[in-house]
């Protein structure tokens, strides 16, 4: 072997070492811990108006592509920008509601000291 070749596995062995290393720290968080729907339920409890925003998205949707047969003489893309701005206008109302309660709860009904 030349010493250029030795160098390198030797490069090599520690960047595999230092992966080994961090690959085997056991970091326990409590974030790491919680499963899918525990941490979806904390999220709600913390933001009350997004999963309403979602639900109404999804509703608005639902309801667009069950009106979509009887749509009558009305064009597709007209139906369809009609759908998005009504899924939208629910989605931007449910945020704006999410940040005034958010702001009522942080300064107005917090407990004076």
């Amino acid at each position: 072997m030349t010493p250029l070749n030795s160098s390198r596995l030797t490069e090599q062995d520690l960047i595999l070492q230092t992966i080994t290393m961090s690959t085997d720290t056991d970091v326990s968080l409590s974030s790491y811990d919680e499963d899918q729907g525990s941490k979806l339920i904390r999220k709600a409890r913390e933001a009350p108006f997004v999963p309403i925003g979602m639900a109404g998205f999804a509703a608005i949707v639902a309801y667009g592509l069950y009106k979509l047969k009887s749509r009558g003489n009305t064009k597709m893309s007209v139906h369809l920008i009609h759908m998005r701005v009504a899924a939208q206008g629910f989605v931007v109302g449910a945020m704006t509601l999410g940040m005034g309660y958010s702001m009522y709860r942080e300064f107005w009904a917090k407990p004076k000291p």
